[in-house]
């Protein structure tokens, strides 16, 4: 267990909070973020596509970035790698995001210092669907 995994900060992103933007989501049923996604619909979420291209997936709307999206986010989920992690985390703290989640893998102590010290929580290096099958 890591700091970064804080049981407390798992257990609110996955119980109360609705919206989550997913950083990374294209129309691709391939790749794991469009599974993930799909995962997060399930379980009563509100997805909200955050990729360039700013597709409709899964038939919510896309936008090319956070800044872009005219509603409150929840959780910023994202599926980028280490080093292109921390502008996200930035972005979502910016945007007012409630808690911040980086992927299985995807590790950057630097940003969860400056999130969690802004007053959000952030999670890394971990899935939901992992989390959900903990409890």
């Amino acid at each position: 267990m890591t700091d970064w995994q804080d049981p407390e900060a798992v257990r609110f992103m996955l119980a109360d909070c609705k919206t989550w933007a997913v950083v990374g989501l294209s129309g691709d049923p391939t790749r794991t973020a469009y599974g993930i996604a799909q995962l997060l619909q399930e379980r009563g979420k509100r997805i909200v596509p955050v990729h360039p291209s700013a597709p409709t997936v899964l038939g919510e709307q896309g936008y090319a970035s956070l800044a872009d999206i005219p509603f409150p986010v929840d959780v910023v989920d994202v599926f980028r790698r280490s080093e292109a992690a921390g502008e996200f985390a930035d972005q979502a703290v910016a945007i007012g995001a409630k808690g911040v989640w980086l992927q299985l893998g995807v590790i950057d102590e630097d940003a969860f210092e400056r999130t969690t010290a802004a007053g959000v929580p952030m999670v890394m290096d971990t899935c939901p669907a992992i989390e959900w099958r903990r409890r």
